[in-house]
């Protein structure tokens, strides 16, 4: 009888550790390793004249880039959290090394604020939902026309859309995809993840859009958990769902990962490194 209720014990023990989203653990690629070169990051503070307010943006030059060539680009919103936690300048230190990418220059970018006192959690920007939420094309273009050409003041970005990926999580994710459902003439790739997908300001009608409208040269990976949020907005894990299969309908270049987590970067911030393969793999491949 003990060994029964040990066993039913265990059984329950490991229902949980899944369910909390814990059985994610960190791989090799998303650690420093001994002998690769580390790229450089530095931070920038901007003020932006389409909305009139305040931001910071992070700049990763991995160690390869000298300037000679130009280099891909991929921009992340809520760039705060995929600098810190997510270790994306670890990640890409990595796969650049590996071969795994291309020579990519990584602009991290953290949601507008009324102030230039920015708050501590970078997540309460004042602006992030009127950037973020939004189906319109006013925040690409304030990528297109303040940010990347500050970039490429000081850098060499090619000019060849699929070197162009964009990212985002939550919010950050409906954003990317919409900047890349605005402009495909410039963003050929997008990495989702946990994607707001919902009734915040229209987005649960990307669905209904895709099926209608004549597909997009745009290659996108999708990250969400069957525990994420079900609130007044909807429900995130289903809207991701019929996200995906209207992408496939449509025969978009998709690949999609489903766990167990949250509303959380547990899950994506593991299989970040094989995302990132994923989505550079056909220019690679050209290489």
């Amino acid at each position: 009888m003990k060994t029964i209720q040990k066993i039913v014990f265990f059984s329950l023990f490991l229902f949980a550790f899944k369910i909390y989203g814990q059985d994610y653990p960190l791989g090799p690629d998303s650690q420093k390793q001994a002998g690769v070169p580390e790229g450089k990051l530095s931070k920038h503070f901007w003020h932006s004249p389409s909305y009139d307010n305040y931001r910071e943006y992070y700049v990763y030059v991995p160690a390869q880039y000298t300037g000679k060539e130009p280099a891909a680009l991929m921009i992340f919103q809520d760039g705060h959290a995929y600098v810190d936690s997510w270790k994306t300048p670890v990640v890409f230190d990595n796969l650049i090394h590996q071969g795994q990418m291309p020579v990519t220059i990584g602009l991290f970018i953290t949601p507008g604020h009324q102030t230039e006192e920015l708050p501590e959690n970078r997540f309460r920007a004042s602006n992030r939902a009127n950037e973020y939420d939004e189906m319109d094309d006013r925040y690409v273009s304030m990528l297109l026309n303040e940010i990347i050409p500050e970039l490429e003041k000081n850098y060499r970005i090619s000019e060849d859309r699929k070197m162009h990926a964009i990212c985002g999580l939550s919010s950050g994710a409906i954003c990317a995809f919409t900047a890349a459902w605005q402009r495909p003439d410039y963003f050929h790739k997008v990495l989702s993840h946990i994607g707001s997908f919902t009734n915040i300001r229209g987005g649960h009608d990307y669905p209904f859009l895709i099926r209608k409208s004549a597909k997009k040269d745009i290659k996108i990976f999708m990250q969400d958990g069957s525990n994420d949020l079900n609130n007044i907005y909807g429900d995130w894990y289903i809207s991701n769902l019929q996200m995906a299969s209207a992408l496939k309908f449509k025969d978009y270049e998709l690949k999609t990962e489903w766990g167990i987590g949250g509303h959380d970067g547990k899950h994506g911030t593991a299989i970040l490194p094989e995302s990132l393969v994923w989505l550079w793999s056909d220019v690679v491949e050209k290489n």
